[in-house]
């Protein structure tokens, strides 16, 4: 069932700038993507689905101007966006191996649910389009935490179908928009082992003047 989290507060909330968390911190620094082929069923119902969204939205947005949407691809219609996909790259390839096509019908059946992440932009504000695709890129992020945090396993994928004009197309995407990210959703088979990190001295520098 959904309600694992807070509902939305009020327009007029006073929020707490900082909210203390052990459970958050543990959360944050074992954070860890699922492996794409180990997702399976169960995973979050419709209504859970929209809590994780609702969750997910909660990112970053220089000026409010929410740019950023959902395509949310579950049940019968993954086994049609898998054909609809394997169509396109038919016609892009007039000798198409037929293992690369049966993969690429596929991987809408990774996981029990798929989330296009769309990155809708207003190219004519004057927040600048990078920042615009930022908060689409975190967006993403707060969802896969948000989905880990409600007991779900899951991993953020682009591939070639996150680029191709046609496959936005086929998902009604405008001309000023592109895929941020599909995100996989499911319930994990396997364990993902840890995977090599950067050392934060190798990352981090400090401005001296």
């Amino acid at each position: 069932m959904a309600d694992r989290f807070p509902p939305p507060p009020r327009p007029t909330s006073q929020l707490a700038a900082a909210r203390p968390s052990a459970a958050a911190r543990r959360l944050l620094a074992l954070r860890r993507s699922a492996g794409k082929q180990t997702l399976r069923d169960p995973g979050p119902t419709p209504s859970e689905v929209d809590e994780l969204l609702r969750v997910a939205m909660r990112a970053p947005d220089h000026r409010r101007l929410e740019p950023w949407r959902f395509i949310v691809i579950e049940g019968e219609a993954r086994a049609a966006f898998g054909e609809a996909i394997v169509e396109i790259a038919r016609q892009k390839d007039p000798a198409p191996g037929e293992a690369e096509l049966a993969e690429d019908g596929r991987r809408p059946l990774r996981a029990p649910v798929v989330v296009a992440v769309v990155s809708s932009p207003d190219p004519d504000h004057k927040t600048p389009v990078w920042e615009q695709e930022l908060s689409a890129g975190a967006v993403c992020q707060n969802l896969l935490l948000a989905a880990n945090a409600a007991g779900w396993a899951g991993v953020w994928l682009s591939e070639w179908i996150a680029y191709d004009r046609e496959v936005a197309t086929l998902l009604g995407l405008s001309e000023q928009e592109r895929v941020a990210g599909f995100v996989y959703l499911g319930t994990a088979s396997a364990t993902p082992p840890e995977r090599p990190r950067p050392a934060p001295a190798a990352k981090i520098a400090r401005w001296r003047g």
